[in-house]
């Protein structure tokens, strides 16, 4: 590909790009021939709009804050690119080529750390959210947000550096014409909760939203990768994502405010961070959460990080243990003792003899069980138990299809190291590499701007392949082009809709099935699916009644078009039952619930969900019914044939050893028998998730387990043998 470089003398001259580092839904990276330091970044579809943000972005660069290391902070644009056509249009911009860095999750990640960087101390993550503050610094002093926050655009080196990349997505204020170039998409796990479930694109970013993120960053940092509003549910029913916990302030480890959280317990203490750390997340994530201007500012966390790392002291046992000295005793010892033995800061002596990448040999130890007294049952809620959360994933639209246990060691796997590890996981490895400008490498993406000239059906099918493999970005900009070729064909927005609902862009998803149905008012999944983008909004919503009734009349609208719409009978059976929770009568709403999920039943017996809500109910019920062992029973039974249809949803596994564990805490003689098939369903369930990779629902799984072996988290943990994933 030629194109022409905009040098600064106002001189262009001819560029041939022909080595592609990666390619992406938005553009492609080549290297640049005549110079190894830079990197060319062209888009597939430039605008006139990017065009002048990045000349904004060119006449107004920040400051370098390790400009004196020769290092780069911030990967700025630093020459224009244009076409070679002759149009004088700009096609993208160059800039700084970053090598030998990682990205940030390898560092607070404790096994991607012991194996790539294993001499990075805590000292060192200390410096590396000291450096990530004076680049956010930086930015915010030359009038730039960075707007998207998250893991996947901070890069950092073995010696702490930390660069910011994919500048060009960050919110630019022109100071010449008074215009704003919004940042356009946002991570929830980041959001601040003033902007949650808003659309992005109609928002214009301020610092007190960057700052947000920042401190979420910090804390991942400093806390060995745990999200702030990451914990054990103490409440009934499902917990809440991540994005609703946000939404409402309820910070894990809140100091004024009763939260329904408690810590995982394989998180580090909240102790370990040094007093004026402490001091700053609480200003951040509760005193700022009712007053964003009260979030301290990025170079408020560069001096007070700057003194944590020189208050930090050596362990006599391991230098590499480096911790605040408001400590009496050493935190990193304790917590490798906790994790069976795999220390989070290996010391040299271990390093060089390589037992930091050994796996850890499990220990042979015999099991003693005590008899356990007949006891008042307790809910599983109330016992640290953090349940199942598994999102509704709306299909794609096309003709729905038809459709021995682990020995007791799985019970441990991972439940030390790994299961912290993993969870982590959750956040980053895999987005890095979708969304990383320099790793990006998207095959479904339309090879060029000259090529985008398909059919309709063409863009079609690319949106079904993209969103069959999860590909939600690029899925949304295939049926846009669908669109575009065919603006009224309906299901392809109930599609593009689907793609929205699963970003957890609400309003826009809500918006394509608005125009579906505006299309084509008999269209019954835009029904359904509005309904459920509904029932999900009133998590956030200050009025619950309003979006569950919304969500109850799509559902009945859907019915009145089509009396066997199966997923409407269930998604209105879920909201009944949601609704049963809050309502002054609540058995009249479980007996709805009822009614929507065998009715779900009688029309497709084998859809394995009806059976599994069905169950929920049942077990719901038992929470406040003096007949509660025979709905228990019959929640067994429900779950039961949802294994029978579908041996693989893990969440049935998680519910069904709930009944178990709560029926185990009654006694009688068949007590140790609950107790054993608890324990066997927490642990399948927790393969399953870790297989399906949904590492949130096999944290959950993990605490889960914690609580059914006699509640000792703290002796579970120390005795447990597991095993190390990749290893």
């Amino acid at each position: 590909m030629q194109v022409l470089r905009c040098l600064p003398n106002q001189k262009v001259i001819p560029l041939n790009l022909t080595v592609s580092l990666g390619r992406g839904g938005e553009a492609c990276i080549y290297t640049v021939p005549t110079d190894a330091n830079l990197v060319a970044k062209v888009y597939h579809k430039p605008s006139e709009a990017q065009a002048r943000k990045l000349e904004v972005m060119l006449n107004h660069p920040p400051e370098n804050p390790t400009a004196s290391l020769g290092h780069i902070s911030i990967a700025w644009p630093v020459e224009l690119l244009q076409s070679a056509d002759g149009s004088d249009r700009t096609i993208g911009f160059l800039m700084p080529r970053i090598r030998g860095m990682r990205p940030i999750i390898d560092f607070y990640n404790p096994r991607t750390r012991r194996q790539h960087c294993p001499l990075f101390s805590y000292q060192y993550l200390l410096r590396t959210a000291r450096n990530l503050a004076a680049a956010f610094a930086a930015l915010h002093a030359s009038g730039y947000c960075v707007g998207d926050v998250n893991e996947s655009n901070i890069l950092v080196s073995d010696t702490a550096l930390v660069t910011v990349v994919d500048t060009d997505s960050f919110q630019v204020h022109d100071p010449d014409n008074d215009v704003v170039y919004r940042c356009p998409v946002g991570k929830p796990e980041f959001t601040p909760p003033e902007l949650q479930n808003k659309t992005f694109a109609n928002c214009d970013r301020a610092v007190p939203h960057d700052l947000f993120g920042l401190a979420v960053l910090i804390f991942q940092l400093l806390m060995e990768g745990t999200h702030p509003f990451s914990g054990i549910f103490q409440g009934a029913g499902e917990p809440p994502p991540y994005e609703a916990r946000i939404a409402v302030g309820h910070f894990t480890y809140s100091q004024n405010r009763h939260v329904p959280y408690t810590p995982t317990p394989i998180a580090p203490p909240w102790e370990i961070l040094h007093p004026s750390l402490q001091e700053l997340f609480v200003r951040c994530f509760e005193d700022g959460h009712t007053n964003p201007l009260l979030r301290p500012s990025a170079q408020t966390w560069v001096l007070a990080l700057a003194e944590a790392e020189e208050s930090t002291i050596a362990c006599n046992a391991n230098p590499q243990h480096r911790y605040s000295n408001h400590l009496e005793t050493c935190p990193w010892c304790e917590r490798s003792l906790r994790l069976g033995g795999r220390d989070p800061f290996p010391s040299p002596q271990a390093i060089a003899a390589r037992e930091h990448l050994k796996p850890r040999i499990p220990s042979r130890r015999r099991s003693s069980h005590t008899r356990r007294l007949p006891q008042t049952a307790i809910p599983f809620q109330q016992l640290n138990y953090y349940s199942s959360v598994t999102p509704h994933k709306i299909p794609f639209y096309q003709p729905r299809r038809k459709t021995g246990l682990y020995a007791i060691i799985f019970c441990l796997l991972g439940l030390a190291s790994l299961g912290y590890l993993d969870l982590i996981n959750n956040f980053t490895s895999r987005n890095y590499l979708n969304q990383n400008s320099y790793a990006q490498q998207t095959l479904l993406s339309p090879r060029n701007a000259e090529q985008n000239n398909l059919a309709f059906a063409d863009y079609y099918k690319q949106g079904h392949a993209a969103y069959k493999v999860k590909d939600y970005e690029q899925a949304v900009e295939n049926f846009t082009l669908a669109i575009q070729k065919e603006p009224q064909h309906a299901k392809a927005y109930v599609n593009r809709g689907n793609a929205h609902y699963n970003l957890k862009d609400y309003e826009a998803a809500i918006a394509d099935y608005n125009q579906a149905i505006k299309l084509n008012p008999k269209e019954v999944k835009a029904f359904v699916n509005r309904g459920n983008v509904y029932y999900i909004q009133a998590e956030y919503s200050s009025n619950h009644d309003k979006n569950y009734d919304l969500a109850i009349a799509d559902f009945n609208a859907a019915l009145r078009l089509n009396p066997k719409e199966v997923e409407a009978y269930i998604r209105r059976g879920i909201v009944h039952a949601q609704l049963a929770k809050y309502s002054g009568d609540s058995q009249l709403d479980y007996k709805k619930a009822i009614a929507d999920f065998n009715q779900a039943i009688n029309i497709n017996p084998s859809r394995a969900e009806a059976h599994f809500q069905l169950g929920l109910v049942r077990y719901q019920i038992a929470q406040y019914s003096s007949n509660f062992e025979q709905e228990y029973t019959q929640a067994i039974k429900d779950f039961n044939q949802a294994l029978n249809l579908n041996s693989r949803m893990a969440k049935v596994y998680l519910k069904r050893g709930t009944v178990h564990y709560e029926l185990a805490q009654y006694g009688g003689s068949k007590s140790s028998l609950h107790q054993k098939k608890a324990v066997e369903d927490l642990q399948a369930a927790a393969r399953l998730f870790l297989e399906q990779e949904d590492m949130d629902s096999y944290q959950q799984a993990l605490s889960s387990i914690c609580v059914a072996v006699e509640n000792k988290c703290d002796t579970f943990f120390r005795n447990a043998t597991f095993l190390e994933q990749n290893q």
